[in-house]
Order: C-alpha cells, then structure tokens, then sequence
C-alpha cells in the first residue's frame, strides 16, 4: 500500500497535515533536525504523539564510516519506536553498511539517490527504501522523474522489494510524475 510521508520536524505542521492527509510516517535529515533546534530524543515521541505507535520515522545516521554507520543504526534501532528505519547516504562506504546490516532487523533507507545505478546497487545491497532527491537531480541538468521510472523498472524487473521513496520536489507536477512511476511511497516537504 502507497505511503505518504513528510519531510520534516515540526511537530505542529505534522499535526496540522495530519488533520486532512493519511501521514504515515516522517523523515528527517540532519539538516532538518538541527533547523527544529531539537534532537531526535524530543523530536521522535512528540511526532509518535501525534501519528501513532506505528508511524514509520526515518533518521539518519550521521558517521562518515561503514563501523560507524553500522553502530550508530544499531543504536538507532534500539531506541522505543517499532518502525524506525536508518536513512544512510548511498556512497561507497553507505552501500558497504547496508550490506552490513542487511542480515539484521534493522532497516534502511538509502538516501541521496542522484543515478539508476546507485538506486539498483542500494537494492542489491538490501535498503528497504531508497530516496532518489528528484530536484536536485533536475538542477544537475538530469530527469529526476526518469531515474525514479527506471529504478522502479528496475525494482520490479528483478523482483526487489525495495520501496522506491522519492524526495526533493520543488513542484507540484514533479510529485505527480513521480506518483505515476508506480512508487510505494513518497516523502514531501512541508512548505
């Protein structure tokens, strides 16, 4: 089933949008989190509060390194929440730590999508989600609606469970575009 997911920290918007919009879950990104002027421990149980036990919360690990990454989600993953999912960048060392962690409980969303390319490799790598950032794909003279339909190709070519999530939307028609793709989720910005 679709989900729709906010990109944001600010308890009050999310309960504002809440009030009319099926929300199923948040996420955030450090820039996000230190815009809130707030840390993940006060951040995460008021939007609990106001979602639900069973709201889906993305937070990204913030270390540079595959240890690092790999200790900081199991840490992440121990906190309070059933349905807390580990965003980490799709780089060389972020696709070595989901690998790592593919083999535990602890899901992933691979972030900072730019190319079909590190989507496919974040899939073989297990993420459960991938974020391609579709504006920003656009801005670096690229489709970012045509990386999300290849990945989605992609996904359901080789049967991968993956859940395509784009970000980054600076228009209403790039949601839409994207929506069309056949993605499980999406995650939109607030503003």
């Amino acid at each position: 089933m679709f989900k729709l997911l906010l990109d944001t920290a600010d308890v009050k918007k999310i309960a504002e949008i809440n009030e009319y919009l099926p929300v199923a879950g948040v996420t955030t990104n450090p820039s996000i989190m230190a815009g809130s002027g707030k840390g993940v421990n006060y951040v995460l149980p008021g939007i609990v509060e106001v979602l639900g036990d069973d709201t889906l919360l993305f937070v990204q690990a913030l270390s540079t390194t595959v240890d690092g990454i790999v200790e900081e989600a199991k840490q992440l993953a121990a906190m309070p929440y059933k349905n807390l999912t580990v965003k980490i960048p799709t780089t060389p060392v972020g696709l070595a730590a989901m690998k790592k962690l593919r083999p535990t409980n602890i899901r992933t969303l691979a972030t900072a999508i730019y190319t079909v390319q590190q989507g496919f490799l974040a899939a073989l790598n297990g993420a459960d989600y991938m974020s391609p950032y579709v504006n920003r794909i656009d801005t670096l003279n690229n489709d970012g609606v045509g990386v999300c339909a290849e990945i989605q190709h992609l996904l359901n070519a080789h049967e991968l469970s993956t859940i395509l999530t784009p970000a980054s939307f600076k228009s209403t028609q790039q949601v839409l575009d994207c929506l069309a793709t056949g993605c499980g989720a999406i995650t939109l910005p607030v503003d």
